[in-house]
C-alpha cells in the first residue's frame, strides 16, 4: 500500500507542541463568552425572526443586555426570568422587548432554582431535536449507503437561494456527494443574521436558516431519486459562526466549513472573538454529527506552496487539537490541505503527492478535505482542466475524503453548468480508472516523496514548538501564519467578548459537554 514511513516520536512531539498551545486558552473558553455565543443561546431557547427593519430578535436582546451592562449573568438568565414573571414563551418575550413593551433587567430576579429548571427543561427540548436530526442524518445513510470516498463536492453560488436548488439538484443528478453554498461576499463580517429566504447575493448566497431549509428539502429530493444521500455544507465562520452553526444543525446540514483561525487571519476578525465562537460552534457541530471543515488552503493563496508547506501541516494539528477540546472526534475533523504548487515547478506532481500523503498519514480517521489547483489556474482551459485531472489523481491515490472538483474556467468566470459537468466527469472517470493503484506501489526509504514529506513534517514540529514557548496571539501578532500579521486585541468584534459573572449559565453548552464527555 502506498504509504509514508514517519518517524513517530516525531508525530507524537508536534501534537504535544499542538496541545500545549490550545490547552493554554482554557482560561479564555472557561471565563469568557462573546455577543454571538448568546445570540445562539437565544436562538436555541426558541427566539426567531426579525423587527420590520430587519433586526433579528437575537441582536436585539443581547444589545439590550449589553447596553445595561447585564450581559455578565448571560442572556440566559434574563429571558428564562422574564418568562417565569410574565407566563410567556420565549418568542412572546422577545415580541415584547421588541415592541418597546418589556426592560429585562427592570424585571425583579426570580428564585435562581427555578430559573435554573426552566433553562434545563427548555435545553433537553432543543437538544432532543438537534438529536433527531443527527439519527435522521444516519438512518438515511443506512438506507442509501456510505459516502464515496473521495466524496465529489462541487459548490453553487449564484445569490439566489432558488436558483441554487436548481443548480444543487442538478449537479446530484450528475454524481455530486456533497453541494457547498458559498456564502455572499463579506457576510462573515456581518454581526448578523439575515432573516428568511434570500434572492439576492454577492460572489454567493446569504447563510440563513430558511435558505438552508429549502436547500435541505431540495437534497432530500434528490436523493431519494438517485438513491444515495446527497449532503448539504455551508460556512459557520465569521461573526456569527455559532448562530449559523446552531442553524445548521436544527435544519440538518451535514457539513460545516469552520476553522479555528481562517476569520482572524484572512477576515481580521479579533483573536479572542474568534476562538471562543469556534469552541462553541464546534461544539454544537459535534453533537449534531456535522462533519467540520477546516481552511488550510487559504495559507497557499498568500504563502508559497513549497515553502511554506509546514505552516498548513501544523495549522491541521491546531484545528484538530482545538475541534479535540470542544469535542470532535476524527471521523467528524474534515482537515484542509490544497493543490497549489507552481505546475512549470520541476517535480510539482511529486511535491503534491509527498503533501498528500503526509496529511493522509497524521489524520488517517479524518475525512480530509483535498482543494484544487486555482492560484495557478489561468485562461487557458484546457490546461487547468489537466492540472484538474493531475489533482484528482492523487486524491484518489492517496485516499483522501473530499474531492472539492476545480473548474477549468476557474479564472475566468463563475463556472457555468457544462464546466462543473465536465469537471464531475472528469473526477468520475480519474477515481475509476486508478482506484486500486495505491495497493501496487510502495515508496523507496530514501525516495524524493518520503524525503519530502519527513523534512515538512520536522518543519512543521519545530515551528508548533517555538509557538508554544511564545504562544499563540504572539505568533499571529508577528504575522507567523500566511505572513498575516493579527495582534491579540486588534480586528472586529472584540468588543462583543466579555467576561463571565461567577453565576453565568448556559445550560446548553454545559449539556452538550455532558453528553460529549468534554
Amino acid at each position: 500500500m502506498l504509504k509514508l514511513d514517519l518517524d513517530q516520536a516525531l508525530v507524537s512531539r508536534a501534537r504535544a507542541a499542538a496541545k500545549s498551545i490550545t490547552h493554554g486558552f482554557n482560561w479564555l473558553f472557561d471565563g469568557y463568552s462573546s455577543v454571538s455565543i448568546e445570540r445562539t443561546v437565544l436562538r436555541l431557547m426558541g427566539i426567531d425572526g426579525a423587527t420590520e427593519d430587519g433586526k433579528p430578535y437575537p441582536n436585539l436582546i443581547v444589545e439590550n443586555l449589553q447596553n445595561e451592562h447585564a450581559l455578565g449573568k448571560g442572556a440566559a438568565f434574563w429571558v428564562a426570568n422574564a418568562m417565569l414573571a410574565k407566563d410567556k414563551d420565549a418568542q412572546d418575550i422577545a415580541e415584547l422587548v421588541a415592541a418597546g413593551e418589556l426592560e429585562l433587567t427592570a424585571l425583579p430576579a426570580g428564585d435562581k432554582a427555578e430559573i435554573f429548571e426552566l433553562l434545563n427543561r427548555l435545553s433537553d427540548k432543543a437538544l432532543r431535536y438537534i438529536s433527531c436530526q443527527r439519527e435522521k442524518r444516519e438512518a438515511l445513510f443506512a438506507k442509501y449507503g456510505a459516502r464515496r470516498k473521495p466524496a465529489i463536492y462541487v459548490i453553487v453560488a449564484t445569490g439566489n437561494i432558488y436558483e441554487d436548488a436548481v443548480q444543487a439538484k442538478a449537479a446530484a443528478s450528475e454524481g455530486a456527494d456533497i453541494i457547498a453554498v458559498i456564502r455572499s461576499t463579506a457576510q462573515s463580517l456581518l454581526d448578523y443574521v439575515p432573516y428568511g429566504a434570500t434572492t439576492v447575493g454577492f460572489g454567493g448566497t446569504y447563510a440563513t436558516q430558511e435558505n438552508f431549509r429549502i436547500m435541505r428539502e431540495a437534497l432530500d429530493e434528490v436523493s431519494e431519486k438517485e438513491g444515495r444521500y446527497i449532503s448539504l455544507t455551508n460556512y459557520a465562520s465569521g461573526l456569527c459562526m455559532p448562530e449559523i452553526a446552531v442553524m445548521g444543525a436544527l435544519e440538518r446540514l451535514d457539513l460545516m466549513l469552520n476553522d479555528a483561525m481562517y476569520g482572524i487571519l484572512f477576515r481580521d476578525i479579533n483573536p479572542k472573538r474568534t476562538l471562543l465562537d469556534q469552541y462553541f460552534s464546534r461544539m454544537i457541530n459535534a453533537f449534531a454529527g456535522i462533519e467540520i471543515q477546516t481552511g488550510e488552503d487559504n495559507y497557499l493563496t498568500t504563502s508559497d506552496a513549497v515553502e511554506k508547506a509546514y505552516t498548513v501541516t501544523a495549522s491541521q494539528l491546531l484545528n484538530e487539537s482545538f475541534a479535540l477540546l470542544s469535542g470532535v472526534k476524527p471521523d467528524k475533523m474534515g482537515l484542509g490541505h490544497a493543490y497549489e504548487i507552481d505546475p512549470e515547478m520541476e517535480n510539482s506532481f511529486s511535491y503534491e503527492l509527498a503533501h498528500a500523503l503526509l496529511t493522509r498519514a497524521l489524520f488517517p480517521e479524518a475525512p480530509v478535505k483535498y482543494m484544487p489547483p486555482t492560484k495557478y489556474a489561468s485562461g487557458n482551459i484546457f490546461k487547468t482542466h489537466l492540472m484538474d485531472a493531475m489533482f484528482n489523481f492523487v486524491g484518489q491515490l492517496t485516499g483522501q475524503g473530499v474531492q472539492l472538483l476545480g473548474m477549468m474556467t476557474e479564472a475566468i468566470h463563475t463556472p457555468h453548468l457544462v464546466d462543473r459537468s465536465l469537471a464531475i466527469e472528469n473526477a468520475k472517470y480519474l477515481f475509476t480508472a486508478v482506484k486500486d493503484l495505491g495497493e501496487s506501489l510502495e515508496l523507496a526509504p530514501d525516495s524524493f516523496i518520503q524525503k519530502r514529506a519527513i523534512s515538512v513534517l520536522n518543519e512543521a514540529t519545530q515551528y508548533l514548538e517555538k509557538i508554544a514557548a511564545e504562544g499563540l496571539f504572539s505568533a499571529m501578532a508577528k504575522g507567523d501564519f500566511a505572513e498575516i500579521k493579527r495582534p491579540e486585541n486588534g480586528g472586529k468584534g472584540l468588543d462583543g467578548v466579555f467576561k463571565r459573572e461567577a453565576d453565568y449559565y448556559n445550560p446548553f453548552m454545559q449539556n452538550m459537554k455532558k453528553e460529549l464527555g468534554i
